[in-house]
C-alpha cells in the first residue's frame, strides 16, 4: 500500500502551517487573533495538505487513465468540513493536541464553522455521502454542483411558525473552497434560432442573439478516509459578462445599469426559489440550465486534454444524474457533439446514451420536473428543437414496436400537451441514459412497475436497482465517537471501510458488561442533545426517556401528522382516562417546511401547538414532552441520530424512495417504527423483524383503497371511537389555546379535505405498534439487546456498499490505488 499524505504530518507541520497563514494569508499578529480567524487559519492549513493530495491524486489518474465518473447534483448537503477532513486524514487527535499546546481547543473552533448551505434534504446529504465513498474507495470522480450564496433558508420559529431568514454561509468567504476563474465557462441564454440547410442537404440550427453568463468554479477538496485519494467537488457560481452601461449611470438609470447584472447573477444566489411565481420558475430553470452547460463543457474539455478523440468519450467518462434536476444535460450534451464538434446525430447520441445514467428519487407526480415549452422556448430555445428531434426519433421506435397504440405515446412522448404544452425531464432521463436507477428494492419495483412501465417493456435491461446508504465515516466514527470506539474495541477498526464487519456485535448482544457499555454511550449522547435542545429551543427534556424522533423535510406523505395525532391521544388518555404510561416519552422534531408549501408549514404550526399544550399541563410532566428543534442540518443531525432510541419511519407505503435518516438512526442503535415503505423493508430484513415495529396498509392496500375509493374518513372515524376522540380535539380547538386555528386545520385536512396520505386509516395500528415500543423499552436489557442487533445488521447499509454497485454495474469504473476492497 502507497505511503499516505498523513504519515508525514507532524505536530510542529501543522503548527508552523497554522503560524505562517495567520502571518502570510490573514495578515494578523498571533495575539490579535479572534477565534474565527483561528478557525480560518486551522482549516487553510488542513486545506495545503488536501491540495498536496489532490495533487498527487491527478497524477495517479492521469496515469492509470482510469473511466472519470461525474456526479451531478442539484444540492450537497455537505456539512462542517474542518472535523471530517481531520479524520479522514487520520490527523484528529494530533492536530487538538498541538493547538491545545497553543492554547487553542480544537472543539471549540469546530463549532464556529457554519454548515456548507449547498443542500436541503435527504437527495443532497446522499450526494455528499456517495463522495466520500468515490474518495475513501479511489475512483476517479468528481462532483458537479452550484455555489449558492445562500443555500436554502436559516429557519427560525416566530410566534408558532416558521420563518425564514437568509443563509449566507460564505458572506465572509469559505477557507475550502478553491477558486478556478481561468476555467470559467460561458453559458449562452436566450435568444432565438436561425435554421439553415447546407449544399448538401444537411440541416444545420443556429442559435444566435443570445447572451452569456459567466460559471466561474471553484472546487471544495473531498478527503477519502486514510488520505490517499483527495477529489473535488466543482461548484459554480454565475457571474455576469455584461459592461455596466456608464451611460445610463451617468443619467441617473443607478438601477437600469445594474439590474441585468444583478439578474444574471441571481442565478446562483439561492437554493430551490419558490417556484409559486413565473419568475421563480424561470430562475429554477435557468438554474438548472447554467449548472449542466458549466458541468458538461467542463467534462468534455477535461476529456479532449487527456483523450483528444470524442469519439472514445464513452470509454473514459460516465456521468450520473442525480434526479431530473440535471436531465438537461442530456440536450447540451448534444447540442455541444453536434453544434460545436460537428459529430453527426446518430454517433452523437449513441455517445451520450452510453455516457449517462440516471438515479430516479420519487414517485411523486408533483416532483417529477416538467417545463413549460414557452419558458424554454424564451430560456434554451437550441436545446428545446434537440429536445424535439430526440422525442421525434423516439416516437418513430414506439409506433414501429407498437404500431397504432395511440395510448402509449401519450404515456411515452416528452411533449405533454394539455392546458399547456410541457416538457417531461423524467421521460427525457430515461430515453437518453443507458440505465435507470430507483434506491430501494420496493422503489425500484415500483418505477418499474407502475411509473415507467412501457419504457420498461421497452428496455427491460435499462432498470435496475441501487439501494442507498450512508457514509459511516461521518454519521457513526465522527457523529459518535464513543459507539465508534466500543465497536472497535469489540470487533476491530476495519468496520470504518468495510461496514459488514458490524456484524461480529451480534454476539455481544446478550453480553452483560457490552450492553451497560452500549446503554453507557447512548445516555452521554443523549445527555449532549439535551444541552443542544435546550439551547436551541428554551425546553428542558428529561434524559431518562424514550428519545423518539422524527426528523426530515416537512412534507404529508412523510406523515408527521400522524405522530401528531398519536401525541394527541396519549395526552387525551392520560388527562381524561387517568392512563399511567409504562414509560417517559419525548418526542423530537425537526425539519424544514418550502416556502411556499403551506401544508407543510401548517404542519409544523400543528406541531409547535400541540407541544404548547403537552408542555404545560403538569399533569403531563412526568411522561410526555414534545420539541422541535429548528434550522435542520448536518451538524443538529449529527447531534440527534447518535442519542435517538425511536426512529419514525412513517411514510405512506409506497411514497418514500428510500430515505437516510432510518439508516443512520439504526447504524446509531435507534429501533425502528415504521409502515413497509422505501429501505424499510430492507433493514427489516437486515436487523430482524421482531426487532422493526411495522404497522400500517402494505403498497397493494394503499393501492386497492386507493382504486375502490373506500377511504372514507367520517366513516372511520364513525367505526373507530378512539380516533373520533383525537380527531374531535382537533376540531374543537383544544390544541390552539392561542386561537390560532391550526387544530382545526388539522381536522378539516384529514376529515374534511379526504386525508390524501391515509393517515385516519393507519392510526389505530400506529398506536398498537408505539404500545409495542412503550412495553418493550419498559425492559432496559431487552431494548439494548434488540438495539445492538440494530447495529449489527447494518453493514449492508454502507454507502461505500452503493458505490460500488454503481461502479460495477452501471459506469464499469474501477478503483485507482485506493481502498483494498479485500
Amino acid at each position: 500500500m502507497q505511503v499516505s499524505l498523513p504519515d508525514a504530518v507532524t505536530a510542529r507541520f501543522i503548527e508552523e502551517r497554522v503560524r505562517s497563514h495567520v502571518r502570510y494569508t490573514l495578515a494578523r499578529e498571533w495575539e490579535d487573533l479572534k477565534p474565527a480567524q483561528m478557525l480560518e487559519a486551522v482549516a487553510l492549513a488542513v486545506r495545503d495538505l488536501l491540495a498536496e493530495g489532490a495533487l498527487e491524486t491527478e497524477r495517479r489518474f492521469r496515469a492509470a487513465k482510469p473511466r472519470r465518473v461525474y456526479y451531478l447534483s442539484i444540492e450537497y448537503l455537505i456539512g462542517r468540513s474542518l472535523s471530517n477532513n481531520l479524520r479522514n486524514l487520520g490527523i484528529y487527535e494530533l492536530c487538538a493536541t498541538t493547538l491545545r499546546r497553543l492554547g487553542v481547543e480544537l472543539d471549540d473552533l469546530l463549532e464556529l464553522e457554519p454548515d456548507a448551505a449547498l443542500g436541503n434534504g435527504g437527495l443532497g446529504r446522499l450526494a455528499a455521502c456517495f463522495l466520500d465513498s468515490l474518495a475513501t474507495q479511489g475512483y476517479a470522480a468528481t462532483g458537479y454542483g452550484i455555489n449558492y450564496e445562500n443555500g436554502l433558508f436559516r429557519q427560525e420559529i416566530v410566534d408558532g411558525r416558521q420563518a425564514e431568514q437568509p443563509e449566507s454561509w460564505r458572506a465572509f468567504g469559505s477557507p475550502w473552497l478553491l477558486r478556478r476563474p481561468e476555467e470559467a465557462v460561458e453559458v449562452p441564454i436566450g435568444g432565438s434560432i436561425e435554421h439553415h440547410t447546407s449544399p448538401t442537404g444537411r440541416y444545420r440550427a443556429v442559435w444566435k442573439d443570445w447572451r452569456s453568463v459567466l460559471g466561474v468554479p471553484s472546487d471544495l477538496p473531498i478527503v477519502g478516509y486514510g488520505g490517499q485519494t483527495v477529489s473535488f467537488l466543482r461548484l459554480y457560481s454565475a457571474h455576469s459578462v455584461r459592461d455596466l452601461d456608464l451611460a445610463a449611470f451617468d443619467r441617473g438609470g443607478y438601477l437600469k445599469a445594474v439590474e441585468e447584472r444583478i439578474d444574471d447573477e441571481t442565478i446562483s444566489r439561492v437554493l430551490y426559489p419558490s417556484d409559486a411565481e413565473e419568475a421563480g420558475r424561470a430562475l429554477r430553470l435557468r438554474q438548472e440550465y447554467f449548472f449542466v452547460a458549466c458541468a458538461i463543457r467542463d467534462i468534455v474539455r477535461r476529456f479532449e486534454a487527456e483523450h483528444g478523440d470524442l469519439g472514445d468519450l464513452a470509454d473514459y467518462v460516465a456521468i450520473q444524474l442525480n434526479d431530473t434536476h440535471p436531465t438537461l444535460a442530456i440536450p447540451e450534451m448534444m447540442r455541444l457533439l453536434v453544434d460545436d464538434r460537428g459529430l453527426g446525430w446518430e454517433q452523437a447520441w449513441h455517445i451520450t446514451e452510453r455516457v449517462f445514467s440516471y438515479t430516479n428519487h420519487t414517485l411523486m407526480s408533483e416532483a417529477l420536473e416538467t417545463w413549460p415549452v414557452s419558458l424554454m422556448e424564451r430560456i434554451i430555445p437550441r436545446h428545446l428543437l434537440i429536445i424535439y428531434e430526440i422525442n421525434r426519433r423516439f416516437i418513430e421506435q414506439v409506433h414501429a414496436r407498437w404500431p397504432g397504440d395511440g395510448g402509449r405515446v401519450d404515456r411515452m412522448t416528452l411533449v405533454r400537451t394539455g392546458s399547456e404544452t410541457r416538457i417531461s425531464m423524467a421521460n427525457l432521463a430515461v430515453i437518453g441514459c443507458h440505465r435507470v436507477n430507483g434506491v430501494s428494492r420496493l422503489h425500484s419495483a415500483l418505477l418499474r412497475d407502475r411509473l415507467f412501465p412501457d419504457f420498461a417493456e421497452m428496455w427491460p435491461d435499462r432498470f435496475c436497482n441501487k439501494t442507498n446508504g450512508v457514509t459511516p465515516r461521518r454519521w457513526l466514527l465522527a457523529a459518535n465517537p464513543g459507539l465508534a470506539r466500543l465497536i472497535s474495541d469489540s470487533v476491530g477498526d476495519r468496520w470504518i471501510t468495510d461496514l459488514d464487519q458490524l456484524q461480529g456485535l451480534s454476539r455481544f448482544a446478550k453480553d452483560r458488561p457490552f450492553r451497560d457499555a452500549f446503554r453507557t454511550v447512548k445516555s452521554g449522547n443523549k445527555e449532549r442533545l439535551v444541552r443542544v435542545i435546550a439551547e436551541k429551543t428554551g425546553e428542558n427534556v428529561d434524559p431518562r426517556s424514550l428519545f423518539d424522533v422524527q426528523v426530515k423535510r416537512i412534507h404529508e406523505y412523510k406523515r408527521q401528522l400522524l405522530n401528531v395525532l398519536r401525541i394527541a391521544w396519549d395526552y387525551i388518555r392520560i388527562t381524561e382516562d387517568g392512563w399511567t404510561p409504562p414509560i417517559a416519552r419525548t418526542s423530537i422534531f425537526a425539519g424544514k417546511a418550502a416556502i411556499g408549501y403551506v401544508a407543510a408549514k401548517e404542519t409544523i404550526r400543528a406541531i409547535l401547538s400541540v407541544a404548547s399544550v403537552v408542555n404545560h399541563d403538569p399533569r403531563t410532566a412526568e411522561f410526555l414532552r414534545v420539541v422541535f428543534v429548528p434550522d435542520y442540518r448536518v451538524t443538529i443531525a449529527e447531534a440527534i441520530m447518535p442519542a435517538a432510541e425511536l426512529s419514525e419511519q412513517i411514510s405512506l407505503a409506497g411514497t418514500e424512495a428510500s430515505g437516510t435518516g432510518n439508516m443512520k438512526m439504526a447504524l446509531n442503535g435507534a429501533l425502528t417504527i415504521g409502515t413497509l415503505d422505501g429501505a424499510n423493508i430492507e433493514i427489516r430484513e437486515a436487523v430482524g423483524p421482531e426487532r422493526f415495529f411495522h404497522f400500517g396498509l402494505t403498497v397493494e392496500e394503499v393501492r386497492d383503497t386507493a382504486v375502490r375509493g373506500v377511504h372514507r374518513p367520517h366513516e372511520l372515524l364513525a367505526a373507530d371511537p378512539v380516533l373520533a376522540r383525537v380527531m374531535e380535539s382537533f376540531r374543537v380547538g383544544r390544541w390552539s389555546p392561542d386561537g390560532s386555528g391550526v387544530s382545526q386545520w388539522v381536522y378539516q385536512r384529514l376529515v374534511e379535505h379526504g386525508d390524501q396520505y391515509m393517515l385516519l386509516a393507519d392510526f389505530s395500528d400506529y398506536v398498537r405498534a408505539q404500545d409495542e415500543v412503550a412495553a418493550l423499552y419498559a425492559d432496559p436489557d431487552a431494548w439494548t439487546e434488540a438495539a445492538v442487533h440494530n447495529v449489527a445488521g447494518m453493514g449492508g447499509f454502507s454507502s461505500d456498499r452503493t458505490i460500488r454497485e454503481y461502479a460495477d454495474d452501471i459506469w464499469a469504473a474501477h478503483p485507482v490505488n485506493g481502498w483494498d476492497r479485500e
